[in-house]
C-alpha cells in the first residue's frame, strides 16, 4: 500500500527553543492547522521547559538539537532560539535533510552569515523562510495585489507601533512557563541607550522593515537623520534615501489601545495597513487605499501572518510552492542591520538620556 504523498499527509514540526514566542504564538497557530501540521518534537536547553511545553501538544522533548534534527518524525524545523544561534542552527537543519526551515528574526547576525545560509540552502535544496509575520499576513498580501504603481510613486513611508509589553499579550494567549527575568535598564549609561536603540530596530522595527524596503527602491542609500530612544522601550527614527522619507516610531508602555500601522503615501494616493496584535490571534490586518475621495478597504481576513507563515511552510515542504529568493532574505537583513548601525552611530549622547516626550509617537 502506498504511503500518503507530501502534499496530503500531516507534516511533523520540530521547534528549537520553547520560550514565550513558541508557547504563546506558534503553538496556538499550529493548533488551528492540525489538519496539515503537527508538533512532533520540542527542544529547549531547560529540560523542565522542554518537557512541560511538549506535554501540551503530545510531542517528544529533548535538550539537544541533534536529537531533534535526528527525529524522523520532524519534517519542518522552526528555530526560535536566541539570535546568536540562528545561523548555525539553520545550516544544521538544512544539512539534516529537513523539508523546510522557519527561522525567527533576524536569521543571521551579519551579511557573511546570511551568505553562508543562502549557499547551504541552495546546495541542499531546503527552503528557508524568515519569520517576518507581516509579510505573510493576508491583509498585506491583498494590498500587494492591488497597489499598482504606488511602490514607485510613494515618497513617504511610516511604521508606527504602540503596544503594551509582550507579557500582557503572552498572558492573554497562554500560561507562560519560566518567562526570562528582566531588570530595569540603567538609562544613564549611553551604551545602554545604544543597545536599546539597536534592539528596537532588530527586535521591533524589523517586523515592518521588509514592507518598507518594498517601497524603497534606493534602500541601499539609507541615511539616518534623527534617532531618539523612547522609554521604557521604543524609538523615533527619521531616515531618508534620495527619493524617500521614512519614519519609524514605536513605544511599548502601559497603553490601553494597541496600534500597529504601516503607511505609504504618494502625491495622489495612499495605503494604510492596520495590523492586529498577533499574540491574541485577532485575525488579519486591514488594508485601506485612499485615492482622492475614494476608499477601498481590504480585509479583515480569517487568519494573521503567523498562521500565514505556517501555511507557507507547509506548502514549501510539500513542494507545492516556490521559496522566496535568497537575495530577498539577504537584502531584508542587511537593510535592517544598516539601519540599526546607522541609528547607533548618529545617537547624540547628550540628549539620548533625556526622558523622551510623547509627541510624534502616537501617530
Amino acid at each position: 500500500m502506498s504511503s500518503p504523498t507530501d502534499a496530503t499527509r500531516i507534516l511533523g514540526v520540530g521547534i528549537l527553543g520553547a520560550g514565550p514566542v513558541t508557547q504563546a504564538i506558534h503553538l496556538p497557530s499550529l493548533a488551528r492547522l492540525d489538519h496539515i501540521l503537527a508538533v512532533r518534537h520540542i527542544m529547549d536547553v531547560d529540560p523542565k521547559v522542554a518537557e512541560s511545553v511538549a506535554a501540551r501538544v503530545g510531542a517528544t522533548h529533548s535538550t539537544s538539537i541533534d536529537a531533534l534534527l535526528g527525529d524522523p518524525d520532524v519534517d519542518i524545523v522552526a528555530i526560535c532560539s536566541p539570535h546568536q544561534f540562528h545561523a548555525e542552527q539553520v545550516i544544521a537543519a538544512c544539512r539534516a535533510g529537513k523539508k523546510a526551515v522557519l527561522c525567527e528574526k533576524p536569521f543571521a547576525m551579519n551579511a557573511e552569515e546570511a551568505a553562508r545560509i543562502s549557499a547551504v540552502s541552495a546546495e541542499t535544496g531546503v527552503p528557508i523562510i524568515v519569520g517576518a509575520m507581516h509579510t505573510f499576513d493576508p491583509g498585506w498580501l491583498a494590498a500587494r495585489n492591488n497597489w499598482g504603481e504606488l511602490p514607485v510613486k510613494a515618497h513617504t513611508i511610516r511604521s508606527s507601533i504602540v503596544l503594551p509589553p509582550n507579557s500582557r499579550f503572552e498572558d492573554f494567549a497562554t500560561e507562560i512557563i519560566t518567562r526570562p527575568a528582566g531588570g530595569a535598564p540603567d538609562y544613564s549609561d549611553p551604551e545602554v541607550i545604544k543597545g536599546a536603540l539597536r534592539g528596537g530596530v532588530m527586535g521591533l522595527a524589523i517586523h515592518d522593515l521588509p514592507l518598507i524596503r518594498r517601497f524603497t527602491p534606493d534602500f541601499k542609500d539609507i541615511e539616518v537623520l534623527e534617532a531618539r530612544h523612547v522609554r521604557p522601550f521604543g524609538y523615533v527614527i527619521s531616515l531618508r534615501t534620495p527619493t524617500r522619507t521614512i519614519e519609524l516610531r514605536a513605544a511599548m508602555n502601559n497603553t490601553w489601545k494597541p496600534e500597529w500601522s504601516f503607511e505609504a503615501l504618494s502625491d495622489d494616493e495612499s495605503l494604510r495597513i492596520d495590523f492586529t496584535p498577533s499574540y491574541v490571534q485577532a485575525g488579519s490586518a486591514v488594508a485601506t487605499f485612499s485615492r482622492g475621495s475614494q476608499k477601498t478597504i481590504l480585509g479583515p481576513f480569517e487568519h494573521n501572518g503567523y498562521e500565514g507563515e505556517w501555511r507557507e511552510l507547509a506548502a514549501l515542504a510539500a513542494g507545492t510552492k516556490q521559496p522566496p529568493s535568497a537575495q530577498t532574505l539577504i537584502d531584508d537583513l542587511t537593510f535592517a542591520l544598516d539601519i540599526a548601525e546607522a541609528t547607533v552611530a548618529t545617537l547624540d549622547r547628550r540628549t539620548a538620556v533625556q526622558p523622551a516626550v510623547s509627541e510624534g509617537v502616537h501617530a
